[in-house]
């Protein structure tokens, strides 16, 4: 056989290990970033007098984030590819100013303390769904890169395996950012 013969189409679509090892050490190295930054990093702005705006600017980010995936599921439903990538596009640009902006947060102003006591229902489900929608968004990151890196290899069978699971998660994470950053702000006050 030629060295130039071309390598079947199941042959160039083969998902390589590497890359997807790839993906999940940058998620990981991302993760212990975001923790080390939330919970050890002292504040800059340890007196919250700058860009305080930037809580309530993660939920919008968030929202659209929501927006864009719901709209995305519902072309992809009606067999509209091109917009379909245009709005899956447009969830991840906003997740990823989401993430610019909670690390200009964090880094500024430390982890929230909540003017609560530490019992009660109030406090129960804030920490239930902020503990949900951190696991989840530490899972959610590998698997919006995988699904992205699937797409744009044109891996589409293995895109659309995967996208079952990263739908919801990611859909689940950007909804609870919101309601998060909402019971936090309503809390403050």
């Amino acid at each position: 056989m030629p060295a130039t013969e071309i390598t079947s189409r199941e042959d160039r679509l083969h998902t390589p290990a590497s890359a997807i090892w790839a993906i999940l050490a940058v998620s990981a190295v991302a993760s212990l970033f975001l923790a080390w930054l939330v919970y050890l990093h002292p504040p800059a702005d340890a007196s919250h007098t700058h860009l305080l705006f930037l809580p309530s600017l993660n939920a919008v980010f968030n929202a659209c984030s929501a927006v864009a995936l719901v709209v995305g599921v519902g072309l992809i439903k009606a067999h509209k590819v091109r917009q379909h990538r245009a709005a899956m596009v447009t969830a991840f640009v906003f997740s990823t100013l989401f993430l610019v902006s909670y690390i200009a947060n964090h880094a500024l102003h430390g982890e929230y303390r909540l003017p609560i006591a530490h019992a009660g229902a109030l406090w129960t489900s804030y920490v239930t769904l902020l503990s949900s929608h951190i696991l989840l968004s530490v899972v959610a990151l590998p698997l919006v890169l995988i699904t992205f890196f699937l797409s744009l290899s044109e891996r589409f069978q293995q895109h659309r395996k995967l996208a079952r699971w990263t739908y919801p998660i990611w859909l689940y994470v950007s909804v609870t950012g919101v309601i998060v950053a909402v019971m936090q702000a309503v809390i403050r006050r």
